[in-house]
């Protein structure tokens, strides 16, 4: 990272910034090339490891590219604000940032999906919520296991 005045290190405040966004873009590759998407999320975070955990569509372009080749790449921002001054070259921007890569895999388990489901809505909404069978495996659900990241903060 070349903003190291930025870096975020403390676990309890990289989970703060993970808990403010609600929105992870990840990217894959398949055939036709790279394709982004931007996600909502739910997480699990257990002995330094951090699992990100998404709901989709049974089928698609993204299901099949993580099927292919589950490499991925994440990014997800939050506390937006933007940072006035007197002269255009000293505005800036407040945010707080994460980044990093892993590999994702099509959670095939129902008692799992119904897990992860929970995470999500959780996380996004604060409440608990218990997802049945037949919800669960009316959506595919996929888990990223990140193995690196970063976090920024610029306040």
């Amino acid at each position: 990272m070349r903003r190291k005045d930025r870096e975020v290190t403390k676990v309890e405040e990289q989970l703060s910034i993970l808990n403010d966004c609600k929105v992870c873009r990840i990217a894959v590759q398949d055939a036709q090339g790279l394709y982004i998407v931007p996600l909502n999320f739910g997480y699990s975070y257990e002995e330094g490891r951090l699992t990100l955990y998404f709901h989709s569509a049974l089928s698609g372009r993204k299901i099949r590219a993580i099927e292919e080749n589950g490499a991925v790449a994440f990014e997800m921002d939050c506390r937006h604000r933007l940072i006035e001054a007197e002269d255009a070259c000293k505005y800036g921007y407040a945010f707080g940032s994460i980044i990093g890569s892993g590999t994702a895999s099509i959670v095939q388990d129902t008692k799992e999906k119904q897990k992860a489901l929970s995470l999500l809505m959780k996380h996004q909404t604060g409440k608990d919520f218990v997802f049945g069978s037949r919800q669960a495996d009316a959506v595919t659900v996929f888990q990223l296991d990140v193995a690196a990241f970063s976090v920024k903060e610029h306040r």
